[in-house]
């Protein structure tokens, strides 16, 4: 039992002693003894993100950093050793970043440390990229309905109906894609595009002589082009999917 108590100490200060001479300058000490400890460094991220750590993730190179701010701040006269000092410090450090980027994704985490208990565990009640992407997966889908609503106003406008879009897509990919042609040639011509969205009708006499196609071909699909054009014209972003699929199929 000693000779481990001896042991323990002698390892214990020869760290210490390590870091006092990197504190002195010594870069080349520095680099080797950040380089030892770095499954110290990944076990303690690890223990942060409640995930297994690889060196290409961004929370490692935190921990780098904060591994390498913690020798550089050490002092033995505060009555610790270095390694609960740096554990509590990358620790600390990996949390901001994590509460950065759950501000950007708009995510609220529960994050607690407590600075004077070195064996309290931080607690982060998300399910990393999971929950992350569950979340992302609800955002897009009140985006996508917001943006049907919106457009499902500007087809009242026109007396239409989200349903006419579907229902009078015409049947087959290359009927559609001339519809698609002629809803997109309309928004390209300032005149057109006026008419339509002023008297909220299709300029069908003036588009007539603008495309090859027939007038009763105009006619049949005019619904469906001025549902199209409202897409086009409002830069819906999912609705626009829903052309690239029509015209691809």
């Amino acid at each position: 039992m000693l000779g481990l108590l001896f042991t323990a100490f002698k390892k214990k200060r020869s760290l210490e002693e390590t870091v006092l001479k990197i504190q002195q300058g010594d870069l080349s000490l520095r680099n080797d003894t950040i380089e030892s400890f770095k499954p110290f460094i990944a076990k303690t991220v690890s223990s942060v993100c409640r995930r297994y750590i690889y060196e290409s993730d961004d929370e490692f190179s935190i921990g780098m950093i904060a591994f390498n701010e913690a020798i550089d701040k050490y002092s033995p006269e505060k009555g610790r050793s270095l390694l609960a000092f740096a554990e509590t410090l990358v620790k600390r450090r990996v949390i901001d970043y994590l509460r950065s980027q759950s501000k950007r994704k708009e995510i609220l985490l529960d994050l607690s440390l407590n600075d004077d208990d070195d064996d309290n565990q931080s607690h982060i009640y998300i399910d990393n990229e999971n929950s992350i992407h569950e979340y992302e997966k609800q955002k897009e889908s009140e985006k996508r309905k917001e943006e049907i609503q919106l457009y499902i106003n500007h087809l009242q406008d026109f007396g239409l109906s989200f349903e006419d879009l579907v229902e009078n897509s015409p049947k087959h990919a290359d009927a559609r894609k001339g519809a698609i042609m002629i809803a997109k040639m309309l928004m390209d011509d300032d005149e057109l595009k006026e008419i339509l969205f002023a008297k909220k009708r299709l300029p069908v006499k003036q588009l007539e002589g603008k495309v090859d196609v027939s007038r009763k071909t105009i006619e049949r699909n005019r619904k469906y082009i001025i549902a199209v054009a409202i897409i086009i014209n409002g830069d819906f972003l999912y609705l626009n999917d829903y052309i690239k699929g029509a015209i691809n199929g």
